[in-house]
């Protein structure tokens, strides 16, 4: 009799690790340190899983997922909105560490039957400092927002600690800004990347540091791929004879985030796009569905263009018919 495949799902912790096996139903727990990692790498070999799969954590599965990377298995990080969408078409809507765990070893089954799961790849050292960068950024930029809100109705009595305050931010944004400048120049596979991209009108170096740093993938995948992984994707909402609009959801928010505010620009100095975007408001389509189309329209040219380390040119017919 055929073995039956073993998948693996795993709930990172600050502190513990904790493993679900599916379909046998067992659950492992270890501590979130090197000897943890090790002692759930070396059960790994016992079990021999078709595929593990664990959440996006914000870091903290970086680790663990080199170290099963390296030694030869297929790990997927999957998005948590995707993961809870599952457990509750299972009728799971408690929420353990350990149910995570065997949710999660759920989902890589039938992700990986499907042929739905995206190996997760480890990671340049270059990569992860940018997107280490790039978050630490994004931090000071929300703590700048809040401090110059608070300027505006702040007592007199405090106002020039608020002051004070705005302008140390802005500096440190300034020396975060210098350090990704710098760490990108480290890099000439990087470097090379953002050259090719930054080449595009309406691409700038924020959306080049974005695209670098949290979507690896770009240039690997096919475009309808790299569409659904940014969340650009349409899915259809239809029952019968009711015909809904398609809309999008999930993916990277930050990389979403950071293509809604290049397709402002593009749709004005990017010929190809503006081309497109009129074309569509001509057609009667609505501003803001207009818009999500040329951010797909630019992730697509983009993954086109890394795939074939090929220029900007707004007439080559490929961009425009990436496959």
């Amino acid at each position: 009799m055929e073995a039956v495949a073993q998948y693996v799902g795993v709930d990172v912790g600050g502190e513990r690790l904790e493993v679900g096996v599916w379909p046998s139903d067992e659950h492992l727990s270890f501590a979130n340190d090197p000897d943890g990692i090790a002692r759930l790498l070396q059960r790994m070999v016992e079990l021999a899983p078709a595929a593990v799969v664990m959440e996006a954590t914000g870091g903290l599965e970086v680790l663990l997922a080199s170290e099963l990377v390296a030694a030869g298995w297929l790990v997927a990080v999957a998005n948590p909105r995707q993961v809870r969408e599952f457990a509750r078409s299972l009728g799971n809507l408690g929420k353990t560490d350990r149910k995570d765990a065997r949710t999660l070893a759920q989902y890589a089954q039938a992700a990986h039957s499907n042929r739905r799961l995206v190996a997760w790849r480890l990671p340049e050292q270059a990569q992860l400092e940018l997107k280490a960068l790039l978050t630490r950024r994004r931090q000071l930029l929300q703590m700048l927002v809040a401090e110059s809100n608070r300027r505006l109705r702040a007592p007199k009595v405090i106002r020039a600690s608020v002051v004070q305050s705005i302008r140390r931010l802005k500096r440190s944004v300034a020396a975060i800004d210098a350090q990704l400048r710098d760490k990108l120049a480290e890099s000439p596979a990087q470097q090379a990347k953002a050259t090719l991209l930054e080449a595009v009108p309406g691409v700038g170096p924020q959306l080049t540091l974005t695209l670098i740093a949290e979507l690896p993938e770009l240039g690997r995948l096919s475009r309808r791929e790299i569409a659904s992984l940014a969340g650009l994707a349409p899915h259809p909402f239809e029952s019968g004879q009711f015909k809904g609009r398609r809309t999008i959801w999930g993916g990277r928010a930050q990389v979403r985030s950071m293509l809604y505010m290049a397709a402002l620009s593009a749709v004005r100095f990017n010929p190809l796009l503006r081309a497109s975007y009129q074309a569509m408001l001509a057609r009667g389509k609505a501003k803001q569905l207009a818009l999500v189309a040329c951010m797909r329209k630019l992730l697509v040219i983009l993954n086109a263009m890394l795939r074939d380390s090929a220029p900007w040119n707004p007439d080559h017919l490929d961009f425009q018919h990436s496959r």
